[in-house]
């Protein structure tokens, strides 16, 4: 279903991300405002689409709209949406990470459909999952659109998978020493970068395929007994590798949950 318009409230990385996803071909909105925030990339949506209209502030991103998305940074959420004046029975996607949804209710003061929501940088090509919480088929199927959208029944499910997506910069990093131990053995970077890259790919790739085993399963099918792969997974175990990932979401997980790690 096309929507008539949409309106991002702060425009940063995440809402350039959507924009370009959700007007690629076929478009999904027919008209899309963005906030004057960040004008260098306003700027660079609207002359791009010409569906894309720069708003004269963030009220007039929400009065604009049938669904607005909050795509602020939780140090001024606050301040933010406490200054807007929403009308009931608006459909509002929160982006803001590490936020209660009753302290967003608070914020908002009026009876709009709040729905909060996780989308990576993945969704410009139409590739990105997104967990979503509560369930809601209109906003599962926008970001449907975008890749694959993940409806959550309960906000522990919602803040498991936030914590969970707090893995991706440790993914690079972990690209990133073994580019550094290449390197450091003598392999100029650009080939240690060149194979290492296809290599994740075609594991990921090899992860989510239909039909495919779970991960204890494909992780016992590439570490033949006594192999180079059971070595440095049993290795990466035994010196702590997969306690600290643990302990790493443990603590992620009550920040978001608002606890003490």
């Amino acid at each position: 279903m096309k929507m008539n318009s949409i309106g991002f409230v702060g425009t940063g990385a995440i809402t350039e991300a959507m924009v370009r996803g959700l007007l690629a071909e076929p478009a999904y909105a027919s008209e899309i405002h963005v906030s004057p925030r960040s004008a260098h990339i306003a700027a660079t949506l609207a002359a791009e689409f010409a569906s894309v209209k720069i708003a004269r502030d963030n009220q007039d991103v929400v009065d604009r709209s049938d669904m607005v998305f909050l795509a602020i940074r939780p140090q001024i959420a606050e301040e933010v949406v406490r200054a807007l004046s929403f009308r009931t029975g608006q459909t509002v996607i929160s982006l803001v990470a590490a936020t209660e949804r009753q302290a967003l209710l608070d914020w908002i003061g009026a009876d709009v459909n709040l729905v909060q929501a996780i989308p990576l940088p993945f969704v410009a090509q139409r590739q990105g999952v997104t967990a979503i919480y509560p369930a809601n088929a209109i906003i599962a199927a926008l970001f449907d659109t975008l890749g694959t959208a993940v409806q959550c029944q309960s906000r522990k499910e919602h803040d498991l998978l936030a914590a969970l997506s707090a893995v991706m910069s440790t993914y690079f990093g972990v690209m990133e020493s073994i580019t550094g131990w290449l390197e450091k053995n003598g392999l100029e970077r650009a080939k240690g970068q060149a194979y290492i890259a296809p290599l994740f790919a075609s594991l990921a790739q090899k992860a989510n395929s239909p039909g495919t085993e779970p991960f204890s399963a494909l992780s016992r099918e590439f570490a033949t007994r006594g192999g180079l792969n059971e070595q440095v997974l049993s290795d990466f175990d035994k010196k702590g590798g997969l306690a600290a990932l643990t302990a790493a979401l443990d603590g992620v997980l009550a920040r978001i949950e608002g606890r003490r790690s």
